[in-house]
């Protein structure tokens, strides 16, 4: 039997980190080959070691020129970990190239995170793919409604659970100090102001607790790109602080389930590393400094029993989920893909797979779909539109070359002047 393999495609960090984790739990035996979508999020080499999974082969490549790539078609299993149009757009185009194959990939699609807005708009984006993960038993059973009720087959939702909540039980140690670690988040909140509250309550809460280490984990370097843009780094707020930082503060990089690891106390808006940490059985605070807000995505975790502010942390407080929510969040189960493993192997025992039917179409919402597949360089047959000739010599590679060296400058100049300054100040790791 030849070599199995499980292709991922993704489009930046944050989706890698899922794609990879969600192909590791469905096929731990396959070989694993990264496809990189070329766009603003493409994960940079860093960001890649961060997240900790290597793949056997990478490379990059658009949506349309995936339409007639036979590495791709000849994978056993493909996990979709983009963003729902860019979902849509793939299995319209990969439908129509893959139609008349004896053989095909099994398709694989999800959610990165908590389901928390827009679940009817992302999720029938990802109808059609031959199974749309489940992040919890909640969210599989108001898909498999949802589905149902506009003629999907439900039997393509799988319950499972985010793909990273491993990792060993939580012991606090003699060895280190008590460390509380706020997991910060690009774009919640986005307001620079707000922002900086929460970098200054948590500089407040080390000098009112020399003994603790504070770690402010660090999603990207200003420059990089993530899933969500980041306009105000906290590694640049961090000079903004109305009084030094304490020396028991420290700015981190590195792999979450890493820090978690040494982590007493996991605070954060409303970050997926709250499940991560739950999961390990890590005291956790979702913080409501800023509101319980639909916008900041905290209301997802309203009956947690987590819910604490800074005020609440200066004075002790430790929480801890109810158990009746964390189970229904899929937190502590022992092997949540070995449903979606068995959904695998039934579908690759079929003769031949059915045809990819994505929901939407040109006609039953073209003025909906068309655009997006426009916005992926395909028609609305899903092949690929034609591109513009280069211009005269040095004219489309010059412009390409010039913006990448502009970029690069701006980028060296934030990195060398401003944030390797601060970095050897308050350490890193």
């Amino acid at each position: 039997m030849s070599h199995r393999r499980i292709a991922v495609v993704a489009d930046s960090d944050t989706r890698w980190k899922w794609g990879a984790s969600v192909a590791r739990q469905l096929a731990p035996e396959h070989a694993l080959d990264a496809v990189f979508l070329r766009g603003r999020s493409t994960p940079t080499e860093r960001q890649l070691a961060e997240v900790g999974i290597e793949p056997g082969t990478r490379r990059e490549a658009t949506v349309a020129e995936l339409a007639g790539d036979g590495e791709l078609a000849a994978a056993d299993v493909v996990v979709l970990a983009v963003s729902g149009g860019t979902v849509l757009a793939l299995t319209h185009t990969l439908g129509r190239a893959w139609e008349g194959r004896e053989r095909r990939p099994v398709t694989v699609s999800g959610y990165v995170g908590v389901v928390y807005e827009k679940m009817v708009d992302g999720l029938l984006t990802r109808a059609g793919t031959d199974l749309v993960l489940a992040n919890s038993a909640h969210d599989a059973a108001r898909f498999a409604r949802a589905f149902d009720s506009v003629g999907v087959d439900p039997d393509s939702v799988v319950e499972c659970a985010l793909p990273f909540l491993t990792g060993q039980p939580h012991r606090p140690s003699p060895e280190r100090p008590f460390t509380l670690t706020f997991a910060v988040q690009p774009s919640v909140p986005k307001e620079r102001s707000a922002r900086l509250h929460l970098l200054e309550r948590a500089a407040g809460h080390a000098r009112r607790h020399p003994g603790r280490e504070v770690l402010v984990k660090l999603r990207s370097l200003p420059g990089e790109q993530t899933t969500h843009v980041e306009a105000d780094p906290y590694q640049l707020l961090v000079e903004r602080l109305s009084e030094p930082a304490p020396a028991n503060l420290r700015l981190v990089y590195g792999n979450m389930a890493e820090v978690l690891d040494r982590t007493d106390l996991l605070v954060t808006v409303s970050s997926t590393a709250a499940l991560e940490s739950m999961h390990r059985g890590i005291p956790t605070a979702i913080l409501t400094d800023l509101g319980v807000r639909e916008a900041h995505g905290n209301h997802y975790f309203l009956h947690s029993g987590c819910l604490a502010s800074w005020d609440d942390l200066d004075a002790g407080a430790l929480p801890m989920p109810r158990a009746e929510w964390a189970a229904a969040q899929g937190i502590g189960r022992t092997d949540p893909y070995a449903a979606a493993r068995a959904r695998l192997a039934d579908l690759r025992a079929l003769r031949h797979l059915p045809p990819l039917r994505p929901y939407y179409t040109p006609s039953s919402a073209g003025p909906y779909l068309l655009p997006i597949l426009a916005r992926h360089g395909l028609d609305e047959k899903g092949h690929p539109l034609p591109t513009a000739a280069p211009a005269a010599s040095g004219g489309v590679r010059g412009a390409v070359r010039t913006a990448a060296r502009r970029g690069a400058k701006r980028l060296y100049r934030v990195g060398h002047q401003r944030v390797a300054p601060a970095l050897r100040r308050w350490g890193s790791a």
